[in-house]
Formats: C-alpha cells, sequence, structure tokens
C-alpha cells in the first residue's frame, strides 16, 4: 500500500498544506523546526490515531485552532483506494472517517494503512523501561492482526478492576475478596495466556529478522539475542497470581501478568540497556523497527509506509549509507534537516519552511 495523497488543515505548524506523495523514496528536508516531523507525525497518526512522540491531541492541533484535519488517500496493492479522514479535537472527541463512513471504535480503522516509524527518541526501546519494550511487542502484533487491539484493551480492564478490588481490601484478606479474586483471576488466565503465547511466537519470529538487520547495519556479524520469559507462563497465570495474592492485597496492585512482561536484549552476550555503547544501541533500536516492518510485510502481503524521521543524523557515515544501501521495498519517507547522501537515491524530495511545502 502506498499513501498517494495528505491533506493538512491546522495540524501543528500547518495552516493548510496538500500534496502528493509516490512509491519508492520520498526525502522531506527542512530545519529544526520547519515542520518536517509534523508531516511524518501526520502521516504516522493514521495508522494508530496516536502520535508517535506521544504529544496529546491539544498539542497536535495549530495553536488558535479549535481543530484538526488529517486527511489521505491511501492505495491498496489490489488497485482499491480508501480515504482516510481524522478530526482532532483540542477539547473534545475526535472523529475518523473511512470513505466517508464514520468509524465507531478506533479499532476499527487500524489495518486501512500500515506505518513503520522510527524516530531518535526509539532509543527508548533499548534504553527504556519495560513497558517501552512491551509496547513494541504489542504494537506490532496489532499491525499483524487488529484482533489483538482487543486483547490488550481486555487486558487493561481486567487489571484495572483487580487493582480496585484490591485496594478495596484494604490490606486484609476476607472470604469475599477470596472468591471475587478467584473469579478475575480466572478471567484474566485466559486472556493472558493467549496474549503470551503470541508475545513468545511474536519474539521467536522477529529474532533472526534483528539479527540480520543489525548485521547489514553495522556491517559485522553481531550476536544478537532477544528473550522473552515471564515465570507466569512457566507455572500458569491462576497460580503465579495465588502465589503473590498475599502481597498484591497488601500493596494494592497486580504485580504478576503480562502488563508487567519484560522483553530482554543482548548484543555479544552481554545486555544491551547497561553494557552496549550509544552507536550499537541506537543501531539495535533501529533493527528492531526493520524487524517488525519486514515481519508484517511478509505475514500481510504489503509493506508498511516507512517513516524514517531524523535517523541520518543520529548514525555514524557507515551505519548510515548501509540503512540507505539497505531500504525495503515499498513507500519510504525520509526527514531530515541535511542534504541526503548519495546512497539514499531518492526519487523525490520535497523540501519544508515554517509549515509549507515545496516540491523540487
Amino acid at each position: 500500500m502506498i499513501v498517494e495523497h495528505l491533506e493538512l488543515i491546522d495540524f501543528r505548524n500547518y495552516a493548510s498544506g496538500s500534496f502528493d506523495l509516490r512509491s519508492g523514496t520520498t526525502a522531506i528536508i527542512g530545519g529544526n523546526g520547519e515542520g518536517k516531523t509534523n508531516l511524518a507525525e501526520a502521516l504516522a497518526y493514521l495508522a494508530t490515531l496516536s502520535s508517535f512522540r506521544g504529544a496529546p491531541n491539544e498539542a497536535l492541533v495549530k495553536v488558535g485552532a479549535a481543530q484538526a484535519i488529517i486527511r489521505a488517500t491511501v492505495r491498496h496493492d489490489d488497485g482499491r483506494e480508501t480515504l482516510i479522514e481524522a478530526e482532532l479535537v483540542a477539547a473534545g472527541r475526535n472523529r475518523v472517517q473511512v470513505n466517508r463512513q464514520k468509524l465507531g471504535r478506533v479499532r476499527d480503522l487500524l489495518g486501512s494503512v500500515r506505518v513503520t516509524v522510527f524516530s531518535p527518541d526509539d532509543l527508548i526501546l533499548v534504553k527504556g523501561g519495560p513497558g517501552d519494550r512491551r509496547r513494541y511487542m504489542d504494537d506490532t502484533l496489532v499491525a499483524l492482526a487488529t484482533k489483538y487491539d482487543a486483547i490488550r484493551l481486555e487486558i487493561d480492564r481486567i487489571v484495572k478492576q483487580r487493582n480496585t478490588l484490591l485496594k478495596q481490601a484494604g490490606g486484609q484478606l476476607n472470604d469475599e475478596i477470596e472468591v471475587t479474586l478467584d473469579v478475575w483471576d480466572q478471567r484474566f488466565a485466559e486472556i493472558a495466556d493467549q496474549f503470551g503465547y503470541a508475545r513468545a511466537t511474536l519474539v521467536s519470529r522477529v529474532t533472526p529478522m534483528v539479527q540480520d538487520a543489525y548485521e547489514q547495519l553495522a556491517g559485522i556479524a553481531t550476536p544478537i539475542e532477544l528473550t522473552y520469559e515471564p515465570e507466569w507462563r512457566q507455572i500458569g497465570l491462576v497460580a503465579a497470581l495465588q502465589a503473590v495474592r498475599t502481597a498484591d492485597v497488601r500493596r494494592g496492585v497486580s504485580t504478576v501478568g503480562p502488563h508487567r512482561d519484560e522483553l530482554s536484549f543482548t548484543i555479544n552476550g552481554l545486555p544491551s540497556r547497561t553494557h552496549a555503547s550509544q552507536g550499537e544501541q541506537r543501531t539495535l533500536a533501529l533493527a528492531l523497527r526493520l524487524a517488525a516492518h519486514q515481519l508484517v510485510t511478509e505475514r500481510t502481503g504489503t509493506a508498511p509506509v516507512l517513516v524514517l524521521d531524523d535517523v541520518l543524523s543520529e548514525l555514524d557515515d557507515g551505519r548510515a549509507t548501509a540503512l540507505l544501501e539497505h531500504i525495503p521495498p515499498g513507500q519510504v519517507i525520509i526527514t531530515t534537516a541535511t542534504e541526503l547522501p548519495a546512497a539514499a537515491k531518492a526519487d523525490r524530495i520535497l523540501r519544508v519552511e515554517a509549515g509549507r511545502v515545496l516540491d523540487e
């Protein structure tokens, strides 16, 4: 699939902008603060209805405006066209339409367009907390099949309900709390087993792809390991929850389950978070994104739009050149503040100045 046309109204620093995109590589060049990353953000927003920069709605709407519009035409591999329109309200609920039909649920949009984003902030995949790595696994699962979004939301709901019950216990177990916890734990275990299996399968499939992507970028064979082995999967979540029930009641929170899982990485047998250099960590973060992109392409039969936001400035010359020489086929958007190296071979260049797009 490719995004053929993108229109912005009062989005970030764009009062109004409309431009066409093509398959192949498009470079968006502009200085800091001119709006190149805002374009990438708008494009990626349509895939998940969230900002890859973690920005709230009010930050996406141009200062002084009540709402912003992102409108895109997506052409699928079979020739079908889909019109996606998102209305972002600074104070209120967003509205989304697909082919002029209003969506009842956000997840109904998932799969209409898929976008893989790599940005400098993705270093958090390696250096951040477990929640950042869980999000990597879960976002990849959702890109593969939208059913995982519903499962993820159900797990969040159960954990919230269970935590409410634990707080109501006031640190003391009684028969009523015990019986209710048994019910919630059984339901929790049923859905957690599905999600844990899906995460484990994902990690086993993506690991060799991460290894290959890392070696292409680094230019040297480097052992990379991804490990997802939560203890609760070994004994079953019901048994694991039972073992920590007293502690959970005392603390008033659920301390075991998929919401607490960790995905760990090693480079040359050492933990990447604490032992890898900054360059190695950035290379691993990019390899993780490229591997997820490859997996989604293979499993869905169509390549997501690949957005590389200001990546070249974060890599040394050798790794930047290696990335450009191994860009996967499909639609690729590269944003940069500097002129592109020859290895980029951009099919089209757009220049951005103060929220305006100039075609070359």
